[in-house]
């Protein structure tokens, strides 16, 4: 027998056991050619990345707001969700800056729909190349319309063809204690929010935060595909977003000062961020108006912390699940955690442009 034929039955003994198949997909440099970017978007992008360092900085007083759908599933509704944010956008913009929330990667504890990339058409076909087309499309027509985006990087290779659309990234609470993930912030080119744990917990996000501030080199894949070692300078915008947890929320006063606390000791810019959903409205989508009241009132008895804020919004209220007869699904319904309408939303989003428009300017830089 050839030295080749026994490689090929060593191989079949111990390589690839639990792998049905392979499919080559498209390199990032491919779709960036077949989907370009255009001026009027290259430049909208640019804008609202040095808006969100500037607020960061405390160069720019006002707060910036991550708003919008749990996860993208319906192209046509985000559509209809980015005109209206669009116009509440340019009303609050002398107080609050806001900032679509575009997630196309959802995070599974076990399985289930992991997002419109992972499974564009909702069915368990998994066209993953359809879906990377379908989603940067819609990032590109969303920076045409002039509205920032924001997304969950959660899959290590997906920025590669997604991240340069993408005015701030979110790790979520699962993925901030994972090194690839703080790896992969510490390249974005956009500043970069890592929530608290699961539990609670603080000192994971902090770790991140360290982590992602400094540089890395690691293995990933370059614009034409191919495996490279990357080499990153370090993400100077890495910062905290406040979740919740399993004990409860978050949000209140007393925590925004641990967290300080726990900023200043470990060297990082205080910087915080709350997200209005998960365990902060106690899973409740309905509450996330009452986090955001909370909000305004420590700012407006003094905190200077606090510099942007994150909430779950669809057209409609509520959520759905994924029916077999696709045509039963209700529009602009979030298919997985529940969301408050858009007239909630905007109502939220101008009581608190209201109760912080003679505020904000005088926060200390």
């Amino acid at each position: 027998m050839s030295s080749d034929s026994n490689n090929a039955n060593n191989e079949k003994l111990v390589d690839n056991l639990n792998v049905e198949s392979q499919e080559i997909l498209i390199t990032p440099e491919q779709l960036k050619t077949a989907l370009p970017m255009s001026a009027k978007a290259a430049n909208s992008i640019a804008e609202s990345r040095e808006v969100i360092r500037n607020i960061l900085d405390g160069n720019d007083p006002r707060l910036f707001v991550v708003v919008g759908p749990c996860s993208i599933h319906d192209v046509d509704a985000a559509i209809d969700y980015a005109h209206r944010l669009k116009a509440l956008a340019e009303e609050v913009a002398d107080t609050l800056y806001i900032v679509m929330r575009v997630y196309f990667e959802k995070p599974r504890t076990t399985v289930g729909w992991k997002g419109l990339i992972n499974d564009p058409y909702l069915n368990d076909t998994f066209k993953i190349q359809e879906g990377l087309h379908i989603g940067r499309k819609l990032l590109l027509d969303i920076a045409d319309i002039g509205l920032p985006t924001s997304t969950e990087a959660l899959d290590p290779i997906s920025p590669q063809y997604m991240q340069d659309c993408i005015a701030w990234s979110a790790i979520g609470a699962r993925t901030t204690e994972s090194q690839t993930h703080r790896e992969m912030a510490s390249g974005l080119s956009s500043a970069v929010g890592f929530k608290n744990g699961t539990d609670g917990g603080l000192d994971v996000a902090m770790n991140a935060i360290q982590s992602a501030q400094n540089p890395h080199r690691f293995l990933g894949i370059n614009g034409e595909g191919q495996v490279a070692i990357i080499h990153t300078k370090g993400n100077p915008y890495a910062h905290v977003v406040l979740r919740g947890g399993s004990n409860g929320p978050n949000f209140d006063s007393v925590h925004i000062e641990l967290t300080e606390q726990a900023l200043s000791k470990a060297g990082a810019a205080n910087n915080i961020m709350v997200d209005c959903s998960h365990a902060n409205s106690s899973k409740e989508p309905e509450l996330q108006p009452k986090v955001m009241e909370d909000i305004s009132n420590q700012i407006v008895v003094g905190n200077q912390s606090i510099v942007g804020l994150m909430i779950e919004s669809n057209i409609n209220k509520g959520n759905q699940s994924i029916p077999a007869d696709l045509t039963k699904l209700s529009y602009g319904v979030s298919v997985t955690d529940g969301c408050i309408d858009w007239d909630t939303t905007a109502t939220a989003i101008r009581n608190m442009r209201d109760r912080l428009k003679d505020v904000l300017p005088s926060r200390k830089n």
